[in-house]
């Protein structure tokens, strides 16, 4: 199965490259569009196609990926150790490439089987959450969720898909008038209302700084048959709090099994987008097949959260003019600069972001990582950009400020309303997600037959000519059915708990 084939095969991405990808792995003397490889050339790297000259920009996908460190022959293997990277001017021109979306019409748009809930919004799973208001309280959350788990009681509702702790590590030494509060704030509000989530049970200690008192006041929330808070000083310790805790979720359990899913449209669809150990196939194949599923879910009236800023910086200005307009561009660029100065501030700089991983995958700058995980949002009108953890209202492909840690941006995007999520991976990840349901895309065969437990669909086989956009219609059906509740792979596995983490901006005091 590993063999070098006669004749290896390489891509060129665009007429205005000045290399090409290896598709199988390039020893000296092969020959790739015309071109004799001088040395070894690892599958998903690159092989000049033409001589660069030092200093002269390195393009991929007809972007500039980096620029060359020396002069570099055709033929050469072009990575680390001859691209840099520095500064270059990009174009922000704005809202210039906004094109009508050609809509399904609502007769035709693809459905699923849903939970309506009381507001409106729509569900794809029907969990009881157990949130913390600080790490102190992470403990008896989890008490409750076993203690639950041990009492058999969830066997007699078998539409409740379950009772998860989502614990996390702040809520105290922090600044209550801070950024970084405002993101907990925001973060803890937008899982108790995710549509996924059909009962909270919020637990505290009493004496932290993320005060549950203070977070009910700001967003007006009483005690409910599906709410139910408590602190561990208030109510006498660790065994009362669990015993009241499991109480509560056990009162909640007649209320949430009288959901049952009904006949819904693929416009209450809420789609996350994430990429995590990247790969030079990435932006060819898994990245580019879900760009194609988003424009149609965008057609069918659903909604596609685009995140992950510091892996979309160096290809921000190509959605800039697809934003519908200028003020939405100039937001996105407004978010690019705060990351800027973040970076700066903390001594990093935005090359660091690609992993030892990704290196390894044969991606050699952020700005060639950038490009593909960009591909992940089609090709339709951006029609907004939301901070942190902010509610997503408005429908189409819009996009959220988050770290490129996929566990932190996830938790925002399901924060912000997400009902369910793809994930492409090129090395491999074992990524999932609760109360959001994940569906895994491997960008390349050999690593999908490798980790066939955790991989939902094989990307890999676009370079053996499966069209792009059959593949974008395959995840977009895969989307829909599990939606609908057929589990995904990481939800076989039971992957999800351990997934809540909210972003911490700013001092641990």
């Amino acid at each position: 199965m590993n063999e070098i084939p006669k004749q290896p095969r390489a891509i060129r991405l665009n007429a205005d490259d000045n290399v090409v990808v290896a598709v199988d792995q390039l020893l000296p003397g092969a020959i790739a569009h015309g071109i004799a490889a001088i040395e070894r050339v690892p599958r998903g790297h690159k092989m000049a196609s033409a001589a660069i000259a030092q200093g002269e920009p390195v393009r991929k996908f007809g972007q500039i990926i980096g620029f060359a460190a020396k002069p570099i022959g055709p033929g050469e293997w072009v990575h680390e150790h001859n691209v840099e990277m520095h500064d270059f001017a990009r174009d922000y021109r704005f809202a210039e490439g906004v094109r009508a979306v050609d809509f399904v019409p609502e007769a035709g748009r693809a459905t699923f089987e849903g939970y309506r809930r009381a507001n409106g919004k729509v569900g794809t799973r029907n969990y009881i959450g157990i949130l913390t208001s600080v790490n102190c309280s992470a403990s008896v959350a989890r008490f409750m969720g076993e203690a639950v788990s041990r009492s058999g009681v969830l066997d007699h509702y078998p539409a409740i898909d379950g009772v998860i702790p989502l614990v996390h590590g702040g809520g105290c030494a922090l600044d209550v008038k801070g950024e970084g509060y405002d993101i907990l704030k925001r973060t803890q509000w937008g899982y108790a209302t995710n549509p996924n989530m059909v009962g909270v049970v919020m637990v505290g200690l009493g004496c932290e700084g993320f005060q549950i008192a203070r977070w009910k006041e700001a967003y007006g929330i009483s005690e409910s048959d599906t709410f139910r808070s408590f602190t561990i000083q208030e109510t006498g310790g660790t065994k009362k709090t669990v015993a009241a805790g499991v109480d509560a979720i056990k009162s909640m359990l007649p209320v949430a099994a009288k959901v049952q899913r009904e006949t819904v449209p693929a416009s209450e669809l809420v789609l996350a987008l994430q990429c995590g150990g990247s790969d030079g196939y990435s932006g060819i194949t898994a990245n580019a097949a879900l760009g194609a599923a988003v424009d149609l879910l965008v057609r069918h009236g659903g909604t596609a959260i685009l995140s992950e800023t510091p892996e979309i910086y160096g290809a921000e200005h190509l959605l800039t003019r697809r934003a519908a307009t200028r003020a939405i561009g100039e937001k996105l660029v407004e978010r690019i600069k705060w990351w800027e100065d973040y970076t700066s501030r903390n001594r990093m700089e935005m090359n660091n972001n690609p992993s030892p991983g990704n290196k390894a995958g044969g991606l050699t700058t952020i700005l060639e990582k950038s490009l593909g995980a960009a591909a992940k949002g089609g090709s339709t009108t951006l029609t907004a950009v939301y901070e942190y953890a902010e509610p997503v209202t408005e429908k189409g492909f819009v996009f959220m400020d988050t770290p490129g840690y996929d566990p932190v941006s996830a938790t925002g995007q399901v924060a912000g309303g997400a009902n369910i999520l793809v994930f492409t991976t090129g090395r491999g990840s074992a990524y999932g997600c609760k109360p959001t349901p994940s569906i895994k895309l491997a960008t390349n065969s050999e690593m999908y037959r490798r980790m066939i437990d955790d991989m939902d669909i094989d990307c890999g086989d676009i370079v053996e000519g499966v069209p792009v956009a059959d593949k974008g219609q395959e995840i977009f059906d895969a989307v829909l059915r599990v939606a609908s509740g057929e589990h995904s792979k990481s939800e076989e596995l039971g992957y999800g708990d351990a997934e809540f983490v909210p972003w911490t901006v700013g001092a641990t005091m």
